[in-house]
């Protein structure tokens, strides 16, 4: 679905109103199904979080010093008084140091909404990075490894989907969302249906697997592909996928000579 003005609206559409018609749709398509929502800084505010609840699933979801003073401020306080809990894990040249916290209020104005509060670190080669949380799950020495992993999972998503998209033979941009005449919608809404197809493929089709491997790259395997769409009676993709493993016959053109 893409995030446009809806039929009977005036104003323009936002990711937290797609966010709830997602929901509600999901919702409806597999009632029992179980879902931990993550997503990034922007989406933490109290509305949203009792949205994801009310349909009984989970959520982590990153949050942000800047945009979250009185949630950091309400932590620091607690570390002052002794109740905040910090440890670290070492994995070799790598140290996973953390602070949680657990039902704090998420805000100023929504003091009724608690929520746990993860902080993370990871040093490694002198470097550090830094990220932080909030979510339903009760945070324990125990489980604060893996809903760390839940947390950052977020950018596996996001990296794959957008870094292939723009990088890897897509060429989408930015300038996509614009245009008249839905023409820029078109094109975006085709690009995503190819990506689905070959996510779907890299995930469950072998000789597909096999090909990638073989040409090292997506952007060589999508030219390779091109070339041969546009040099051979191709009859099916399969044709087009064992012809780039096991290689084939260069043909020698017949040049029609009409003079």
């Amino acid at each position: 679905e893409l995030i446009i003005k809806q039929d009977g609206q005036d104003k323009n559409d936002c990711e937290r109103n797609a966010a709830k018609r997602l929901f509600e749709k999901m919702k409806k398509d597999h009632p029992k199904l179980k879902l931990i929502i993550t997503e990034d800084g922007l989406s933490p505010n109290a509305p949203h979080i009792k949205n994801i609840l009310e349909y009984g699933w989970h959520y982590i979801l990153g949050v942000k010093e800047g945009d979250h003073k009185f949630l950091f401020n309400h932590v620091a306080d607690s570390q002052k008084k002794g109740n905040v809990i910090e440890f670290e894990i070492i994995e070799g040249k790598i140290t996973h140091k953390f602070r949680y916290f657990n039902q704090v209020p998420l805000n100023a104005s929504n003091q009724d909404v608690l929520v746990n509060f993860l902080e993370y670190w990871e040093i490694s080669s002198g470097k550090t990075q830094h990220f932080s949380w909030v979510t339903d799950f009760t945070i324990t020495k125990e489980n604060a490894y893996k809903l760390m992993r839940g947390g950052r999972g977020r950018w596996k998503i996001e990296n794959e989907t957008f870094n292939t998209l723009k990088n890897q033979g897509y060429n989408l941009e930015h300038n996509y969302g614009l245009g008249k005449n839905n023409l820029s919608v078109v094109f975006a809404t085709i690009m995503m249906l190819a990506f689905l197809v070959d996510q779907t493929q890299q995930l469950c089709c072998q000789l597909f697997q096999s090909v990638w491997k073989k040409l090292g790259s997506k952007r060589s395997l999508w030219e390779k592909i091109r070339a041969l769409f546009f040099s051979l009676r191709i009859e099916s993709m399969e044709m087009i996928y064992k012809t780039l493993l096991h290689g084939y016959h260069k043909p020698v053109p017949v040049i029609l000579d009409t003079s």
